[in-house]
């Protein structure tokens, strides 16, 4: 059932729903349309093939796709199929299977090939309990990355620029659309920036025609909507890092009535943020990207009227009794009666000569997916053997001809996850090297060759490539916690049972003991990757950040 002529009103998105069933198609467009129908035109299919001649036709008229939601048993093409197809028609869509109970097993097997995002049990009744709230997250994610006739931030310049890489991760690790224009292969772009000087791109201009000539973020941050400034100078809780654990700090904090304050020296989201996709996390059968993560955790805050800062940094820290006061980088201070240290890590640096030369132009660290789109038909190289890596590899393997994991040690299971670790195996255009090092990075404007070092055969190879993504350890950022906030020799924050009485507590005043997760200061905690000993995995890291929260009343209630 195709309507012959497509509904006049094209300005909504579509939301297309397909069952050869007359009474269940009946039934889930009449659901759908009294819950979305304001906001979304409601079209419906009566088989498979009928479903894709009219996303074809959609795509044609430049129509946007906002879910398709298939049943899986049907006569001419099953479910699966469909949504395979409709991804290579209408990509950004999100697609769903309702199916029987019995079709479950197919549909986690559709979920994990990443074809389907979701599924949903027939029969739906409720719809109020057992269909909208799944497809009003599917939907809340689409909006996330619906781009219609663009008109929002531009950022003009050259692909290679590492100052141009830094602000275009800066916008879209803070959630601010932007589109790309480059100067090698856009005459738009060419004409944008035809009377200014290549040492002032990248160029920015904003949806009201303000324009930025090589702008550091901080310089535009204001004017996206970002605040790096407080509204008062005292808070019950004040949070330094907005990774997992500072953000579920946050929202337990504000959710519990505490004035909080969260400060973030880049994006929120931490490098959780920058993850391609966590398949590990509890809620998230088709897993969630870190963005996604991040934006979802930033709305829950701010619902709770929590304070956002960024970029903003904080710079010192002093104890007065049982006050905080923070020094932020901007020169202003606020204080707090407890603290949350949860600013998480930054990658280290690849020991290969060249590197730090290239960084920003071909040589990244983390996931950078900003770069994903630039990298068709590249072999893209990735240093690390820890989750962070392989969820990379994962995913620019959709992107690149082919990824080349280097792993300096004996195998991937060693630090990674088995789910990883069987998904990489059996991707054909993903290589792994075992035993493998990088000595040296070349290129004069951009990365062009790397230096491969076997440790085995002791054998040097240098191969063509324009990218290379870097997952090599941590280091915490906590040196400007000084002699304040006790820290092992490498600069993890010390906490609960692993404070020495001799060495730590010496001048604890209190008469209980430190609370888990805190520190030598009475009311400082720490949670995160920033925690010695901490378990890096997402998970862990929110569970940290919310039970620190628990500890925190406590104390508040002494006061």
């Amino acid at each position: 059932m195709v309507p012959s002529t497509l509904p006049a009103d094209m300005t909504r998105p579509v939301l297309l729903t397909i069952d050869d069933d007359a009474d269940v198609l009946s039934a889930i467009a009449r659901d759908l349309r009294s819950h979305y129908g304001r906001e979304y035109r409601i079209l419906r299919a009566d088989s498979g093939p009928a479903a894709l001649t009219l996303l074809r036709e959609l795509k044609d008229r430049q129509e946007h796709v906002a879910l398709v939601l298939s049943d899986q048993r049907m006569p001419e093409m099953d479910g699966v199929t469909l949504l395979s197809e409709a991804m290579t028609l209408h990509s950004e869509s999100k697609r769903a299977l309702l199916t029987a109970y019995a079709d479950t097993e197919a549909a986690i097997g559709a979920i994990n090939r990443s074809q389907v995002d979701y599924y949903l049990l027939k029969p739906w009744d409720p719809p109020e309990e057992r269909l909208y709230p799944v497809l009003d997250e599917l939907l809340d994610d689409w909006r996330a990355s619906f781009r219609p006739g663009y008109a929002g931030v531009r950022v003009v310049g050259d692909r290679w620029s590492a100052r141009g890489h830094r602000i275009r991760d800066f916008l879209a690790r803070n959630q601010v659309p932007y589109q790309f224009l480059d100067v090698e292969s856009s005459e738009d772009a060419r004409a944008l920036v035809d009377d200014i000087d290549p040492s002032g791109l990248p160029l920015v201009i904003l949806p009201g025609g303000a324009r930025f000539r090589a702008p550091e973020p901080a310089d535009i941050a204001e004017q996206i909507g970002l605040t790096a400034t407080a509204r008062e100078r005292f808070y019950d809780l004040a949070i330094v890092g907005a990774g997992p654990g500072g953000l579920a700090s946050a929202v337990y904090g504000g959710s519990e009535g505490l004035r909080t304050v969260l400060i973030e020296r880049e994006a929120p989201g931490g490098q959780a943020g920058t993850s391609s996709k966590i398949e590990n996390y509890l809620g998230f059968p088709a897993g969630v990207s870190g963005a996604e993560l991040t934006r979802r955790a930033v709305t829950q805050a701010r619902k709770f009227g929590v304070e956002i800062l960024t970029p903003q940094e904080a710079t010192a820290l002093r104890v007065e009794g049982p006050y905080k006061h923070l020094r932020l980088s901007d020169g202003s201070e606020i204080s707090c009666h407890v603290l949350m240290l949860a600013m998480g890590v930054s990658w280290n640096r690849l020991p290969a000569s060249g590197a730090d030369r290239l960084t920003g132009s071909g040589i990244y660290y983390g996931a950078a997916v900003t770069e994903a789109l630039h990298c068709k038909g590249q072999t893209v190289y990735m240093v690390g053997g820890g989750n962070s890596a392989g969820q990379a590899a994962m995913y620019f393997k959709d992107f690149a001809d082919k990824v080349v994991l280097v792993v300096r040690g004996d195998s991937l299971g060693a630090k990674m996850s088995h789910y990883l670790v069987s998904r990489i195996e059996s991707t054909d255009n993903v290589e792994v090297r075992l035993h493998t090092e990088i000595r040296a990075c070349h290129g004069s404007e951009h990365l062009e060759t790397l230096e491969l070092w076997d440790q085995q055969t002791d054998r040097v190879d240098e191969e063509p490539a324009r990218y290379l993504f870097v997952f090599l350890g941590a280091a915490p950022r906590t040196g400007w916690l000084k002699d304040v906030v006790a820290c092992d020799a490498r600069g993890f924050v010390l906490t609960g049972s692993d404070l020495d009485p001799q060495t730590h507590l010496r001048d604890w005043p209190l008469e209980r003991a430190p609370y888990l997760l805190e520190t030598n200061v009475p009311g400082v905690f720490a949670c995160g990757d920033a925690r010695r000993a901490s378990v890096k995995r997402v998970a862990s890291a929110v569970g940290e950040g919310s039970i620190a929260v628990h500890f925190m009343h406590q104390i508040l209630a002494t006061r």
